[in-house]
């Protein structure tokens, strides 16, 4: 006679994914990332979740899987970290201000003017009534998609960091895909476990500055012959 069957077969082991959230901070455009992962793992879709920027660890608590932060902190205990890029800071002004007709500015300039807490429509609709200015990460601003106000980048402000974020130990199949992809790596990759990799900061997001033009060579032109000092006759 075979024993009952108690339940008791497979205790323990992780229920197999059917999605994976994916927490996204304002101005983050996970899209490339997408994209392989559907062409790779269409068997397990992608959920995004809108992440306020104070709130990207504490999603992670509550079903979100990986969040695309904006942080400077680095891995610990509890979560696994990789940086990926830096984003330009910007000063957000009202249009017609002194500073449309500059192309950036410095953090001197700003030390007179009256500062706006916040990135959101409510900061950016004061922007534009006149009420100050804002500081928010470019991409942000980009994002607002808003016509009414500009923004001119800070030359020697610290730039905002752009990383990946998930929770320390979870290192399945899933997990080592969609970190992979997101580390660029191939479908012929050999896979290691990603999760306790060190973290591999990318290149920074910032344009490359184009070489320089040598300047183009004046024409000469033969010099007039001085009066009086034509050929002898």
């Amino acid at each position: 006679m075979s024993a009952p069957d108690d339940g008791s077969a497979g205790a323990g082991s992780p229920a197999p994914r059917t999605s994976l959230t994916i927490g996204v901070v304002t101005g983050v455009s996970p899209d490339r990332w997408l994209r392989v992962w559907a062409e790779r793992m269409p068997q397990i879709p992608l959920i995004l979740r809108p992440v306020a920027d104070d709130d990207a660890f504490q999603v992670l608590q509550d079903g979100v899987d990986f969040v695309f932060a904006r942080t400077d902190r680095p891995a610990d205990d509890d979560h696994s970290v990789i940086a990926l890029w830096e984003e330009t800071p910007v000063a957000v002004a009202p249009k017609g201000s002194p500073f449309s007709v500059v192309e950036s500015v410095v953090l001197a300039e700003l030390e007179d003017e009256t500062l706006l807490a916040g990135n959101g429509s409510d900061t950016l609709d004061l922007v534009a009534a006149g009420a100050g200015i804002a500081r928010m990460p470019q991409s942000v601003f980009r994002a607002s998609g808003r016509r009414d106000v500009i923004a001119r980048p800070i030359r020697d402000a610290e730039p905002t960091r752009i990383a990946l974020v998930w929770r320390s130990g979870t290192d399945d199949e899933v997990t080592q895909e969609f970190v992979g992809i997101v580390r660029g790596r191939t479908v012929q990759s050999s896979r290691g476990s990603t999760a306790a990799a060190d973290p591999v900061p990318a290149p920074s997001a910032r344009e490359p500055r184009r070489p320089s033009t040598p300047p183009a060579k004046r024409a000469r032109f033969p010099r007039p012959t001085p009066r009086g000092k034509g050929r002898r006759r």
